[in-house]
């Protein structure tokens, strides 16, 4: 399935996409007593596991969805997931990405991590930070999404614990990145980690590493590549985590980026975003996350 927040009447509302439109989860729990049993949030559906997504799909196939559906047009998106737990980046990531900028090939995943405050969503405005940075660059990278508890995970069994998968944008100032040897500052930025428009069930997704995914600019191809160029895949990143720390329901790892970023051209041609630039990842099966820089 593919899940999506949006906002309505001052509140995000759990929605579903269908190929007739959004069904508005919030108002069939409202209207049929057989939808009560399922969560009115998806960080709620997230935290029920399996069962939850059960009830869910049987509603969405057994239901008269009609009264409920929305025009997705219409809609303004909230975060795919508006309340992550903790939000885990991994550097570096992509053989062809390491390369452009010079950087050597990690014997271990390089980690990094954003806040809250960087969650936003797809159609939304990302204000670029006045007076602090001027080389804000984008950076198109696949989300897993944890849905259920997973410490000292094998490979073999990693990928069992995932919920889904969605778009992001680890939207980078890399004067602020580069300011220290610790990376936070350039990544933590106010709206700085869009992500969605959906966030896509596991089972869905055969193998997270056998997927497209482009970035454009205003349009401009700038990067284009596939997940099967990550150095750490996805099973492999989850179980080198969760030897070191316990992944919970609702946690976001953000798998890095491959090759064209700006930072990867050479410096007099290195154009970083400005105000009114529309950046757009699309990866494979997951949507087309949008949105535009604002001064």
């Amino acid at each position: 399935m593919k899940l999506l927040t949006f906002l309505q009447d001052g509140e995000y509302r759990l929605g579903v996409k269908t190929e007739q439109g959004v069904v508005d989860v919030t108002k069939a729990r409202s209207m049929e007593a057989s939808w009560e049993n399922i969560p009115a949030t998806l960080s709620g559906v997230i935290a029920a596991g399996a069962p939850a997504l059960k009830s869910l799909r049987d509603r969405m196939a057994s239901a008269d969805l009609s009264v409920y559906t929305l025009d997705e047009d219409r809609l303004t998106f909230g975060p795919c997931l508006p309340n992550p737990g903790k939000i885990i980046c991994v550097g570096l990531n992509y053989r062809k990405h390491a390369e452009e900028t010079g950087a050597d090939v990690p014997e271990y995943p390089i980690l990094f991590n954003k806040f809250h405050n960087a969650v936003s969503a797809h159609g939304a405005d990302v204000p670029l930070p006045k007076h602090a940075s001027t080389k804000v660059d984008y950076e198109a990278e696949l989300a897993i999404v944890i849905g259920k508890r997973t410490q000292d995970v094998s490979r073999e069994q990693a990928l069992d614990n995932v919920f889904g998968y969605c778009n992001a944008n680890d939207l980078s100032a890399r004067d602020l990145q580069v300011r220290t040897s610790q990376w936070l500052l350039g990544k933590s930025l106010d709206a700085f980690m869009p992500i969605g428009p959906y966030l896509v069930t596991a089972d869905e997704i055969e193998n997270p590493n056998a997927l497209n995914i482009r970035c454009l600019v205003n349009g401009e191809l700038r990067q284009n590549s596939n997940t099967s160029d990550m150095i750490f895949h996805c099973d492999e990143i989850i179980s080198y985590l969760s030897k070191y720390m316990t992944l919970e329901p609702g946690d976001i790892i953000l798998t890095g980026t491959p090759e064209g970023v700006v930072l990867g051209y050479p410096e007099a041609e290195q154009v970083y975003l400005k105000d009114g630039d529309t950046v757009t990842v699309e990866i494979e099966k997951l949507g087309v996350l949008r949105n535009r820089m604002v001064q």
